[in-house]
């Protein structure tokens, strides 16, 4: 039996115009001029150039669509939410061929070249190898990674030749042409371990007394050399210490990633184009946006006549209204695309120019320590925005300082209180510990303990705990690996 009900319901959406606005606020410069560059291919009502347009006015919002066609209705709410959606799927891409013939790769041309697996094969062909020796010599070849290192027990390469190449072989078979792997270059490729790694790059060095006691000690002594415990290879080996400075002079000298080394496996670099400007002029800070986030662009006027060439019609066919509703989409569209530009410049500008004058002291002089205490809440609460808005341009947008191309999220950080009770920010205490550790002697470095009382004595009172995790942060090891001899 059917019913009728009537249910009240609260919700919150977001129009498809804040929609819009967030997304290209997250968005960088360069993604920008993409997304830019996007909408003027796909809206032909959206133009480039200085060309001041009329302004549009939507003259058909209460045209009669549904007139001299019966029952027959026309769809006229324009749903510009999945128009404006960088997720829009067409059609064909739903279908079992989903490619087209016009389909455009935009993906990063990436150069043609030899790669490093390619390149150990290559030189596979100068060993006179067996059928089998040879494929157990490529399977191993290709187990090698990208820093040149086979990190797998032979026993499980056994096992894989003989169920994935049907090869069947001895461990001890695998072990000799891995020996056989182990001579190609660049050296110490193949290595199971960093000391194997190591040991190989010395066996292909001209033997001297330096070289000699370094594979000595890497062989016999490895544990006691990775720790830095020098008092106990100079007791084990009978040397001096300028015997043993040599020697840890050679094994420093090694690659310990051969595979990295190799050009074929070079990243490529993104280039980051800053979004912002600071200059100091006259003592003052002065804030510019990178004038490639402000495209001229206006509505198109010949989409404009058109839609007024339609008004003064007389006769209005079907055709006639399915053309004009598709006019009156992408001027919507371009409109609304425009005015999210405009306020996109203005949230960045105002965003920035708070960070800019809540930071002035590290902008006027460029120390990190005039750095001050400042979380997104701060800077959302004296622009009178959302916490997330902040969160997007703080994300993904880059300053040009005097003193650097710099992320904005690096100028926000927690506070913690200094001896007088005054608020500090964590970066300042950071780059003191830094400082600290740098100017240290490095024959006896300073423990956690030691530091956290040098961080006291200038005003910083800190645990050790926390000395030892901003140490983690700088990515700076234990007093024992700063150790040098």
């Amino acid at each position: 039996m059917l019913k009728q009900q009537l249910n009240f319901k609260l919700s919150q959406k977001l129009s498809p115009q804040q929609i819009q606005l967030m997304k290209l606020i997250q968005l960088p410069t360069q993604a920008f001029e993409q997304r830019v560059k996007q909408e003027l291919e796909e809206n032909p009502g959206l133009e480039n150039g200085k060309e001041e347009s009329q302004d549009y006015e939507d003259e058909f919002s209460n045209e009669d669509f549904d007139d001299d066609y019966g029952t027959e209705s026309i769809e006229t709410d324009i749903n510009v939410d999945e128009y404006l959606s960088d997720d829009e799927v067409p059609d064909y891409r739903l279908r079992a061929n989903n490619y087209s013939a016009d389909d455009e790769d935009k993906q990063i041309p990436y150069a043609s070249g030899t790669s490093f697996t390619q390149h150990l094969k290559t030189q596979l062909q100068n060993f006179r190898l067996t059928d089998q020796q040879m494929e157990i010599a490529e399977f191993l070849v290709g187990s090698v990674d990208d820093s040149g290192y086979i990190r797998r027990p032979i026993p499980d390469i056994v096992d894989d030749l003989a169920f994935t190449q049907n090869v069947f072989a001895e461990e001890d078979e695998v072990e000799k042409v891995l020996k056989l792997v182990q001579q190609l270059d660049p050296a110490g490729v193949a290595a199971r371990s960093l000391q194997e790694c190591l040991l190989l790059q010395l066996e292909r060095k001209t033997p001297t007394e330096s070289v000699e006691l370094a594979e000595d000690i890497l062989s016999q002594s490895f544990d006691h050399f990775s720790k830095k415990h020098y008092k106990k290879l100079l007791a084990k080996f009978n040397i001096t210490e300028d015997q043993l400075r040599a020697a840890i002079d050679e094994i420093e000298h090694l690659n310990p990633k051969p595979g990295g080394s190799y050009a074929g496996n070079t990243r490529i670099v993104e280039h980051v184009v800053p979004d912002f400007a600071i200059k100091i002029v006259d003592g003052e800070l002065e804030l510019t946006l990178n004038g490639r986030n402000a495209p001229e662009l206006h509505v198109s006027p010949a989409y404009n006549n058109m839609l007024k060439g339609y008004k003064e019609s007389k006769q209005k066919s079907k055709e006639q209204k399915d053309a004009v509703m598709f006019i009156k989409q992408k001027l919507d569209s371009a409109k609304w695309f425009i005015e999210a530009i405009k306020q996109r410049q203005q949230t960045l500008f105002v965003t920035m120019s708070s960070i800019m004058n809540h930071q002035k002291e590290y902008f006027l002089t460029g120390d990190e320590r005039n750095l001050k205490p400042m979380i997104l809440k701060d800077i959302a609460d004296e622009i009178g925005m959302d916490v997330s808005t902040v969160s997007r341009v703080a994300n993904s947008k880059y300053v040009d300082t005097p003193y650097g191309t710099k992320l904005i999220k690096e100028f926000f950080s927690e506070s913690m209180k200094n001896d007088q009770g005054e608020d500090v920010s964590t970066r300042e205490i950071k780059k003191i510990l830094e400082i600290t550790i740098g100017e240290e002697d490095k024959r006896k470095p300073l423990t956690d303990e030691k530091l956290a009382k040098i961080l006291k004595e200038k005003g910083y009172p800190i645990a050790r705990r926390t000395v030892a995790k901003y140490r983690e942060q700088l990515d700076i090891p234990v007093a024992r690996l700063r150790k040098e001899i």
